[in-house]
């Protein structure tokens, strides 16, 4: 009798613990099919809602200085895409542009997303790129020989890792 009611208690807490387990995969399954309405998702699934504008994005830009990080969201026009695999892009900041690469190489985005508006989520950093970096990022981006040839100094340049990216729908 006493072996009947261990096994009944042993059982009923396996049960309770599997339907626990359910409940939680199922709520992790519906954030991650969850997207920003009219937006495809990159990465970490992230909103549109408190992205800075380029040009604010410049601002804070200018305020750090090399090491420098801030977490940050912002918006801006994709000016080129690494041709190569999409695995970065640079977004316009006004007159300069901001250079950005995806998290742990986890994703890639689009190739052909220039002149898209795109929001990114990550952290922001202002960065010594070495030359043989940009020679590398000049042959992603498809740039002509004498181009990458004429690449002879490293340059600041403000960085971006981003973990989440968003790009309109129709793209």
């Amino acid at each position: 009798m006493k072996n009947l009611w261990y096994i009944s208690l042993a059982l009923a807490v396996f049960l309770s613990c599997k339907n626990t387990t359910d409940t939680q995969e199922s709520v992790e399954d519906q954030t991650v099919t969850q997207t920003t309405p009219g937006y495809e998702s990159y990465g970490e699934v992230i909103s549109a809602e408190g992205a800075l504008n380029s040009e604010e994005m410049a601002a804070l830009y200018a305020t750090l200085k090399p090491g420098d990080t801030v977490d940050t969201k912002f918006s801006g026009a994709v000016n080129s895409v690494c041709q190569m695999k999409g695995c970065w892009m640079r977004l316009a900041l006004g007159d300069d542009e901001s250079f950005v690469k995806f998290k742990d190489y986890g994703f890639f985005v689009p190739k052909d997303l220039s002149e898209t508006d795109a929001i990114v989520a990550g952290r922001a950093y202002v960065a010594l790129t070495t030359v043989e970096e940009l020679k590398h990022f000049a042959e992603d981006a498809g740039k002509e020989q004498s181009e990458i040839e004429a690449i002879t100094e490293p340059e600041l340049s403000y960085s971006f890792m981003a973990h989440g990216v968003l790009v309109p729908e129709s793209k």
